[in-house]
């Protein structure tokens, strides 16, 4: 009697969460009664399941779409039921292409690539144009290329387990750990906005012709980026829908002004084709590869892609997922590269060889290029102002997006997501605000300044990629698609050139700062824990002994790592 009890009970209860989960949503309600059987513990959701209790699999699937990224009623429901079951959960075979489901994936690399468009990025390219001219649009393109594979594993690891990178180093690493990596997380995403708010506050100030001041061009940047993010409640596709008109603003704003100077296109193509990299121009080489890879992007992309209704168990459906989003992402990045490119162009065609080169700035490169070019019909100021304040604009959102995640993900806050927002834009505002008002002095000064934020993010650069490298590596988070020996090795190569490069960037900032004896012992210490640190990351990632023992495959480029 005692069975048949507590048989009668866990009845009742299943039919009790059935009939919650058909008035929430009817389509994901048979999608999770597909999966009864299967569980999400802390290894891969791609394993044989260890649990068969079904009140117990129900339990973990009511806890974790309260803990997901996106409620499901949030979510862009691309799989209908017939294609959600048709190939069975342990096939990894996807059905043929199809343009709808492009279109329906299409938005989180929209958002992701506009860090690559920031206004960091944007000075980093007018000042490469300016002191190397067309050398350096080879190692532009080369680096793109090195941040999409960063930016892909990221999203394969989002969508293969269903939650982002923040929340599984939680889990991975210990707690003193976890702390120093959200700390240092924390603080380089505040250096990356400090930057994207005073680039939408310049350019406010030049398209009011110097009416608005910095730091009121910064209340505005903080207190309209919570009305863009009030258009989430709309619907995810109409965010993602606005970062197409600022991507799309700034392409025909730079667009305008390459096919306005008319660069040398036999140059360009020599750059673009022709490797060359003099001492002179060593430091802009460094700053391109280094703008191309952000902390915060790694750690949002991997939580972006969740935006859209995936069944983690179903393994045809994650690999039609991760195949799209490749697509995509692709797609957006190569944009990226070509608004890139024409900013460099650009400057390289205007500036490259005179006295002004060494001296321009976000501040002052809208007035330099009016000196050359005038008015007319359609000043060339104000095409880049409208430029820089979409990059800003755009970038301050996908900012605030980051630190949610990373917030929320290191230390499992469950909170409602206006207060979730207000409290990362206001360790982000904050200091911005301190920040216009101090160095709203000179032109000299936001440029010291935006050095040393670059430096607070090259620090932070290894400790986003060898924790995304550990964890696609791992089989037992990863599952059958944890990546292979040959990209795993690939990843490791590229990435440890991005930390060589990024090393040396520090390493020539601070021997032409560093001045004092307690000045340097201070940075003596902070760089021999940064390396410590790095090394320990490195030990608990296995990758050295995980490469020796995994010999490269025949398989693709990204086949699936077999078992």
């Amino acid at each position: 009697m005692s069975t048949q009890s507590q048989q009668q009970e866990q009845k009742q209860k299943q039919s009790k969460y059935n009939k919650q989960k058909l008035q929430d949503n009817e389509t994901e309600e048979n999608r999770l009664l597909h999966s009864d059987c299967e569980t999400i513990p802390l290894s891969s959701p791609h394993s044989l399941p260890s649990i068969s209790n079904n009140a117990n699999a129900n339990a973990e699937e009511e806890s974790e779409e309260e803990d997901a990224v996106y409620a499901a009623k949030d979510k862009v429901h691309i799989f209908d039921l017939e294609s959600a079951t048709g190939g069975g959960t342990g096939s990894t075979v996807v059905p043929p292409f199809s343009w709808k489901k492009l279109w329906l994936f299409t938005g989180p690399g929209l958002l992701m690539s506009v860090a690559f468009l920031d206004p960091g990025n944007l000075e980093g390219d007018l000042q490469a144009g300016a002191v190397a001219g067309y050398s350096l649009l080879w190692l532009l393109m080369w680096s793109t290329i090195m941040g999409l594979l960063i930016q892909l594993l990221s999203a394969r690891l989002g969508v293969a387990t269903g939650r982002h990178l923040a929340e599984l180093c939680r889990e991975e690493y210990s707690n003193w750990a976890r702390l120093v990596l959200w700390v240092l997380a924390e603080l380089a995403l505040i250096a990356a906005d400090i930057q994207e708010v005073i680039g939408s506050a310049i350019a406010l100030k030049i398209l009011s012709n110097g009416l608005l001041p910095i730091w009121v061009g910064v209340i505005i940047t903080a207190s309209d980026c919570f009305f863009f993010l009030f258009l989430e409640n709309y619907g995810v596709r109409k965010l993602e829908g606005v970062f197409a008109v600022f991507i799309g603003t700034m392409a025909f704003s730079f667009a305008w002004m390459f096919f306005d100077t008319k660069p040398s296109e036999e140059e360009l193509l020599m750059g673009l084709l022709i490797p060359r990299v003099s001492s002179k121009t060593l430091r802009q080489a460094v700053e391109i590869v280094g703008c191309v890879i952000t902390p915060h992007n790694v750690f949002l992309h991997s939580a972006l892609v969740q935006s859209r209704d995936i069944d983690i168990h179903n393994k045809s459906q994650v690999q039609e997922a991760i195949n799209y989003y490749s697509i995509e992402s692709s797609v957006a990045l190569l944009i990226t590269l070509v608004i890139n490119l024409f900013v460099i162009t650009v400057f390289a065609r205007v500036f490259y060889g005179t006295e002004q080169a060494k001296d321009i700035g976000l501040v002052n490169a809208g007035q330099y290029l009016e000196e050359r070019y005038g008015g007319g019909l359609f000043p060339i100021l104000y095409i880049w102002g409208i430029g820089l304040l979409a990059a800003g604009q755009s970038s301050t959102i996908t900012g605030t997006y980051a630190g949610q995640f990373i917030t929320e993900g290191f230390l499992n806050l469950n909170i409602k997501k206006w207060l979730r927002a207000l409290i990362t834009r206001s360790c982000a505002i904050v200091p911005t605000m301190i920040v216009a008002i101090v160095f709203n002095t000179s032109e000299g000064s936001l440029d010291t300044l935006n050095e040393w934020l670059n430096v607070l993010q090259a620090i932070q650069i290894p400790f986003a990629l060898i924790p995304l490298l550990t964890l696609v590596s791992k089989e037992e988070v990863m599952g059958t698609f944890r990546i292979g020996p040959v990209v795993e090795r690939v990843s490791w190569t590229i990435s440890v050139l991005v930390i060589m490069v990024y090393g040396y960037l520090l390493l020539d900032f601070f021997l032409s700062e560093v001045n004092g004896v307690l000045f340097g012992f201070l940075v003596c210490l902070c760089s021999a824990a940064w390396i410590t640190f790095i090394a320990y990351l490195v030990k608990h990632s296995g990758a050295v002994s995980s490469m020796l023992a995994r010999s490269p495959s025949s398989k693709g480029f990204f086949s699936l790592a077999g078992n």
